[in-house]
C-alpha cells in the first residue's frame, strides 16, 4: 500500500490515524517499506508518524547520529507533538536514544529493536567495492534470519545506495558515527518506560546487546522474538505488533495503588 507523503516546511513524512503519536525511526538503509506492517496494524489505534530521515541529503559535517537527532528534534518542535512513543530501529533506535536523552519532554515511551548505541557489527572492515552486487546481497540477506526476506527490490535498493559515491561516503559517515557514539554511561538517565524488542538470531546488534540495554535503561523490558534477525518488524509483524500493543495499552493503564 502506498502512503501519501506529507511536506510541512523541509520535513517530508507520512501520518496515518489517529490517537497518541507513535513515531518510527527507520535504520541506516531503511525505508518507508520497512514499517509497512506497523503502520497498517497501529493507524487503528495511533496516529503513527514516519519522518524520512534525510541520511544521504545532509552536509557531510552534520551527516552523525546527532545531527539527525537535531533534525527529529525540530521535527517533533514544529508539528508540536506531545505523549510521542518513540519507536527506533537499528540507527534508528540510536537516534531515538540520543533524543530521549537530549529532550526527554516530550516523548512518553521508548521502543528500541536491534537498536545501535552500544555495539554492532556494521559493513565491518571489508566494505564493498562500489559495483559488487553479491556482496551487497549477502550482506543484506545476514539482516534477516530468514534470507529470503531479502528481496531483489530490498538488494538493489541497498546496491543502489552503495554504488553512488557520495552516498556510500555518507554512509560509512554515519555507520562510524554511530560506533564512535556510545551510550553506556548515559543509558541510565532515561526515565521513560522502554521496550526492547529483539531477534534472537540478530548477527548485527546480538543478544548481548539487547541484554545490556535492559540492564542500563532503569525502566525497561527485554523480550526476544526466536528464529528472527535485526529487523523484527519487518521479519515476524505479526509477532512483533502483539508485543508492541501490549506495552503500548500498558502505558495508559492507571497505575495501581499498593
Amino acid at each position: 500500500m502506498e502512503y501519501e507523503i506529507k511536506k510541512y516546511d523541509k520535513f517530508s513524512y507520512v501520518e496515518e490515524g489517529e490517537g497518541e503519536p507513535l513515531v518510527l525511526l527507520h535504520g541506516l538503509f531503511g525505508a518507508l517499506s520497512n514499517f509497512h506492517s506497523l503502520v497498517e496494524y497501529f493507524k487503528q489505534y495511533n496516529k503513527v508518524i514516519v519522518p524520512l530521515l534525510p541520511l544521504l541529503d545532509m552536509d557531510i559535517l552534520n551527516t552523525t547520529v546527532g545531527g539527525l537527532a537535531k533534525y527529529v528534534h525540530k521535527f517533533l518542535e514544529k508539528k508540536d507533538y506531545n505523549g510521542v512513543h518513540l519507536l527506533g530501529n537499528s540507527l534508528g533506535g540510536h537516534v531515538a536514544l540520543i533524543h530521549t536523552l537530549k529532550h526527554p519532554e516530550r516523548i512518553k515511551s521508548l521502543i528500541l529493536t536491534g537498536s545501535s548505541g552500544l555495539f554492532e557489527n556494521g559493513m565491518g572492515d571489508s566494505y564493498p567495492k562500489r559495483g559488487d552486487y553479491e556482496y551487497i546481497k549477502k550482506k543484506t540477506e545476514l539482516t534477516f534470519y530468514d534470507p529470503a526476506i531479502a528481496t531483489k527490490e530490498l538488494v538493489d535498493e541497498v546496491y543502489s545506495i552503495t554504488n553512488n559515491r557520495i552516498k556510500a561516503i555518507k554512509i560509512i559517515a554515519l555507520a562510524k558515527s554511530a560506533i564512535r557514539n556510545n551510550l553506556g554511561e548515559e543509558l541510565n538517565q532515561i526515565q521513560q518506560p522502554t521496550l526492547l524488542v529483539w531477534g534472537n538470531n540478530d548477527t548485527i546488534t546480538p543478544p548481548f546487546v539487547a541484554k545490556e540495554f535492559n540492564k542500563l535503561i532503569p525502566n525497561s523490558e527485554l523480550q526476544f522474538i526466536d528464529k528472527c534477525g535485526h529487523a523484527p518488524m519487518m521479519e515476524v509483524p505479526e509477532e512483533f505488533n502483539a508485543i508492541l500493543h501490549k506495552f503500548l495499552k500498558k502505558q495508559n493503564e492507571p497505575a495501581s495503588i499498593a
